[in-house]
C-alpha cells in the first residue's frame, strides 16, 4: 500500500522482489531452494547410495548464500565419491568400508572382482588368517621343510636336527615349525613321551634348528617337522618333513651310585643306578671290583677281587665280619667295551653275634659286666642331667622335645652329585601344569630372570605365589643352574623355610613357583616399618629365622649366604629362609667377595675361616645369624657401614665386632657376641640358639636391660678431631661428608649457617628443621656427638 500527504505526487512505477539460496549439493548432501528472509539453518538429505549418522545441516544467510555446513555424506562400501554423486566400483576394484576413499585394485591372489564389490574372496588355494584384513594379499599354506638332516651332538642322549625354510612360504612373515617325536619299530609308532626334552620346545620354534636331549641309545626315533602359518589350518594337508634316526653309544652308561641293600656277618648285597635307562633290547654287564679297607697303615690297595656281573645286583659271600670293604663298579657294552669306573663307595659287614664267639661262662661274665656298666652309665646320666639343668641350658632347651625334634630327618642331597641334574628335578620337585599359573606384576629381577607375583589354581582355588622365570636366551647350563635351587627347596618343609610349590620344566620358558611373601624382603622391610615393631616383635622374627637354621642344619644343609635380604616376610610377618642359590666360588680380588654366575655378594656377612680357608659348616651360618641379628635389631642398616671388605676383614681378624645397635637389649647383644667367636667350635649351635630366644621370649622383663650404646661407634664418619684431622668449613660440606646432602636447603632454611650453630643442635631440633626419618635423625645426631668429642677419634668398633 502506498499513502501520500501533503503536495500531490506521480508515482510512476514500483518494483517487488525476494532473495533466496539456490538448490545445491555439497559434501554428498542435496539442500532445497530456501527464501532467504534471515539467517536460517536448513536440512537436506544424502545422495543416493550415501548415508551420514546425523542429518547434515547448512545455514542460508538473508543475503542468499550457503555457509557453515554441518555434518557429511559418505559413500557405502562398493561405492566411490565422483563429483557430487557415489559411483559403484568398478570390476577388479573394491570399497571395504563407508569412507571418502576411493575404489582400490583387488589385492593379490583374488579372484576378479564384480561391480560394487566390497571385498575381493581369495583364489582357490589361497587364504587369509583371522587376523588379515580384507585389504591383505591372499596366501597359500607353506610347503614342507627341506633338507632335514640329524647330528649326533657331544654328551650323551643329545641331537641336533635342523632343515631349510619351505620352498613355499606363501608370502607370510609369521612361519613357524613344530617337531614331533615317535619311537618306531617294524609294526607300531608311539610318542616318545616326557623322557626326551626340546631345548626350545616343540612348538613355535622360530629357528630352523633344534637341540633335543634324554634319548636312548639303539632306539629308532622317527621325528616329524611341520612348517606353520597364519593360514596352514586351511591347507588339506601337513607341511611336513619325516626322519628317522637312532643313536648309538659307543660307550655304556656310567654307575652313578652304588646301594647296600642288606648285610651280614659274611656277606653284603649291593645294587647301582646308572646315568641313564639301557634299551630293553640292550642288556649290559658289570665290573665290579673290591678289597679290604686299609687298615692301620697296611694297604690293601692290589688284593682286587674281580667279579663279572649280568645285573644291577649281586651278594657277595665269604666276607671277614665286622670289616669295611671298598667297591666300585662299571658298566660293560654288548661287545665288552669298558665304561668309566664308578666312584669307590665302602660298606662294613656286620659283627658276629656274642652267642657265637663266646663260651657259656664268659657270655654270664659278660652279662654281669654288661649290667654294671649300664648301672655306671646311668648315674653318669643323671649327673650330668642335673648339671645341665643347672646351667644356662646351652646344649638344648628344657622343654619336653618337640614332634620334629623326635621326628629323624632325612640328610639332605647335594643335587649337583647327580650326573643328570633332570634326575634331581623328578625326584624331589613336583612339576606343575603351566595353565594353572598366571603371572599378574613384576615384583623383582633375580640372578636368571624376573620375578613375578601371580596366582596358581589348586583344587581349594586360586593361591597366591611368586614365580621366578628364566631370561631369554639361556643356555642349557644356566637352565640346569636355574632348576637346581628348585632341587634344593624341594627337600626342605618348615614352616620357616621358604615352600617350594613345584617348577615348570616341560615347557618353553622354565618357571620356580614358590609361596608369595607379601612383605618381601625383611631388611627393606625394618627399613620402612621402624616406628611400628617393637623389641618384643623383632626377637620374636629372630627366633622364626633361627628355627628355620635349626631345621637347615639338622639337615645337614649349610646355607652360605644367610642375610637379612635373604629372609622374607609374610603377611603375618612369619619370617622365611629362602634363597637357596648356586654353590659360589671364593674369588682373591680386592673386594674379598664370593662371586656367584649372577653377580657377587658382599662378605660382610661370612666367617673369617670361611673367607680364609673356604671352610663352611653350620657354624659359619652361626656366624651370619649373629650379623642378621644386628640388621635386625638396627633396623635394616648396612653391617658396617661404609666400610670397604678389605677393612671388615682387617677388623675381624684384629678381634673388632660391630657394637651393639641403639635400644638393643644386653641379652641379645651378648647372644650376637657368642655368634662372632673366632673360634667356630665355641660358637653356640642353632638348637642353642632357639632354646635362648625361646627363653628371652617366656621372660620380657629379660629385654628390658639394654646394652650399652656408644653413637661415636655406630657410624664411620669423620670429625672435627677424627684420625684425619678433617676440620668442616661449612654446613654444606659436612651434610656432603656424611650423605646428607639432600638436608642443604632445609638447613639454611632455617638458618643454621655455621658449624658453630651445628653442635648445639638438639634431636628435637634436627626433626624440626625438616629431618623426619628415624634413620637420617640417628645418622646426623650421631654425627653430631662425634663433632664434639674433641679428644676421642671416631673409629668405627670400641677397642
Amino acid at each position: 500500500a502506498f499513502q501520500d500527504v501533503g503536495a500531490f505526487v506521480a508515482l510512476l512505477s514500483v518494483r517487488v522482489y525476494y532473495k533466496t539460496c539456490p538448490s545445491t549439493v555439497q559434501s554428498l548432501a542435496a539442500f532445497p531452494e530456501t527464501v532467504a528472509d534471515a539467517l536460517k539453518v536448513v536440512d537436506g538429505a544424502c545422495v543416493k547410495n550415501a548415508i551420514s549418522q546425523a542429518t547434515p545441516r547448512i545455514y542460508c544467510t538473508a543475503e542468499g548464500d550457503w555457509v557453515v555446513p554441518v555434518g557429511q555424506c559418505q559413500c557405502l562400501p562398493g561405492y566411490e565419491t565422483t563429483k557430487d554423486s557415489c559411483q559403484e566400483c568398478k570390476p577388479g576394484y573394491f570399497k571395504p568400508s563407508m569412507s571418502s576413499e576411493l575404489c582400490r585394485v583387488c589385492p593379490g591372489n583374488t579372484k576378479p572382482s564384480s561391480a560394487g564389490a566390497t571385498e575381493c574372496l581369495c583364489e582357490d588355494g589361497f587364504f587369509r588368517s583371522p587376523s588379515d584384513s580384507s585389504t591383505s594379499p591372499c596366501s597359500a599354506p607353506p610347503s614342507a621343510p627341506l633338507d632335514l638332516t640329524s647330528t649326533t651332538m657331544s654328551g650323551e642322549g643329545r641331537l641336533l636336527l635342523s632343515w631349510s625354510p619351505p620352498l613355499v612360504t606363501g608370502g607370510r612373515g609369521d612361519l613357524t615349525y613344530s617337531v614331533a617325536c615317535e619311537n618306531c619299530d617294524q609294526t607300531l609308532c608311539i610318542p616318545c613321551g616326557e623322557t626326551i626334552r626340546f631345548e626350545t620346545g616343540p612348538t613355535d620354534i622360530q629357528d630352523t634348528t633344534v637341540v633335543i636331549s634324554g634319548l636312548d641309545s639303539h632306539l629308532n626315533y622317527t621325528f616329524t617337522v611341520e612348517a606353520h602359518s597364519g593360514v596352514s589350518q586351511y591347507g588339506t594337508k601337513g607341511a611336513t618333513a619325516v626322519i628317522t634316526t637312532a643313536l648309538d653309544y659307543t660307550t655304556p652308561p656310567k654307575v652313578t651310585s652304588i646301594h647296600l641293600d642288606d648285610r651280614s656277618p659274611n656277606s653284603l648285597s649291593l645294587s647301582w643306578t646308572l646315568s641313564r635307562r639301557p634299551p630293553a633290547h640292550i642288556s649290559h654287564r658289570y665290573e665290579l671290583m673290591y678289597r679290604k679297607k686299609d687298615v692301620d697303615g697296611e694297604s690293601d690297595v692290589t688284593t682286587y677281587t674281580v667279579l663279572i656281573l649280568d645285573k644291577n645286583s649281586v651278594q657277595i659271600n665269604d666276607l671277614t665280619s665286622d670289616t669295611t670293604y671298598v667297591f666300585r663298579v662299571q658298566a660293560l657294552s654288548p661287545e665288552g667295551v669298558p665304561g668309566s669306573y664308578s666312584t669307590e663307595h665302602e660298606f662294613q659287614t656286620s659283627p658276629l653275634a656274642e652267642s657265637q664267639t663266646q663260651n657259656k661262662p664268659t657270655v654270664v661274665m659278660g652279662a654281669v659286666a654288661g649290667v654294671a656298666v649300664i648301672l655306671l652309665v646311668v648315674v653318669a646320666f643323671l649327673l650330668l642331667r642335673r648339671r645341665k639343668l643347672s646351667s644356662c641350658g646351652r646344649r638344648g632347651p628344657e622343654d619336653p622335645l618337640s614332634e620334629d625334634q623326635i621326628k629323624a630327618l632325612k640328610a639332605y642331597v647335594d643335587p649337583h652329585t647327580y650326573e643328570d641334574p633332570n634326575t634331581a628335578i623328578l625326584k624331589f620337585v613336583t612339576e606343575i601344569d603351566p595353565h594353572v599359573i598366571s603371572k599378574q606384576k613384576v615384583i623383582g629381577v633375580g640372578e636368571f630372570g624376573e620375578v613375578f607375583r601371580g596366582v596358581m589354581k589348586t583344587h581349594k582355588g586360586q593361591v597366591p605365589v611368586a614365580i621366578k622365570t628364566l631370561k631369554p636366551g639361556y643356555t642349557e647350563k644356566q637352565r640346569q643352574d636355574f632348576l637346581s635351587e628348585a632341587s634344593i627347596m624341594g627337600q626342605f618343609f618348615h614352616p620357616n623355610i621358604i615352600h617350594l610349590e613345584g617348577v615348570v620344566t616341560k615347557f618353553k620358558h622354565a618357571m620356580i613357583v614358590t609361596e608369595y611373601m607379601e612383605n618381601g624382603a625383611l631388611d627393606m622391610y625394618l627399613k620402612d616399618h621402624e616406628k611400628d615393631i617393637g623389641t618384643y616383635q623383632l626377637v620374636g622374627m629372630l627366633q622364626g629365622i633361627a628355627n628355620g637354621m635349626k631345621y637347615l642344619s639338622d639337615m645337614n644343609y649349610v646355607h652360605r649366604d644367610l642375610a637379612a635380604r635373604n629372609v622374607l616376610v609374610n603377611s603375618n610377618l612369619e619370617c622365611k629362609v629362602s634363597d637357596f642359590g648356586l654353590s659360589r666360588i671364593l674369588q682373591d680380588d680386592l673386594e674379598g667377595t664370593y662371586t656367584t654366575r649372577g653377580g657377587k655378594i658382599p662378605i660382610r656377612w661370612t666367617a673369617p675361616e670361611a673367607i680364609a680357608i673356604r671352610k663352611f659348616t653350620s657354624a659359619s651360618d652361626v656366624w651370619s645369624f649373629g650379623i642378621v641379628m644386628w640388621e635386625v635389631m638396627a633396623f635394616g642398616e648396612r653391617p658396617y657401614w661404609e666400610m670397604n671388605n678389605h677393612e671388615v676383614m682387617k677388623a675381624i681378624n684384629e678381634g673388632f665386632r660391630l657394637p651393639a645397635p641403639m635400644d638393643c637389649p644386653s641379652a641379645i647383644y651378648q647372644l650376637m657376641q657368642q655368634c662372632w667367636q673366632h673360634d667356630r667350635l665355641k660358637r653356640p649351635r642353632f638348637s642353642d640358639i632357639v632354646s635362648i630366644l625361646d627363653k628371652l621370649l617366656k621372660n620380657p622383663e629379660s629385654l628390658k636391660t639394654i646394652a650399652d650404646f656408644d653413637p661415636r661407634v655406630s657410624i664411620r664418619l669423620p670429625s672435627t678431631s677424627g684420625c684425619d684431622s678433617t676440620t668442616f668449613r661449612s654446613v654444606p660440606e659436612w651434610l656432603e661428608s656424611i650423605k646428607m646432602s639432600q638436608y642443604k636447603d632445609s638447613f639454611s632454611s632455617a638458618g643454621v649457617t655455621s658449624m658453630e650453630q651445628v653442635l648445639d643442635l638438639k634431636p628435637e631440633d634436627i626433626a624440626n628443621i625438616g629431618v623426619r626419618l628415624p634413620g637420617h635423625m640417628k645418622r646426623i645426631f650421631y654425627s653430631i656427638l662425634g663433632l664434639k668429642d674433641e679428644t676421642t677419634p671416631l673409629r668405627v668398633f670400641a677397642v
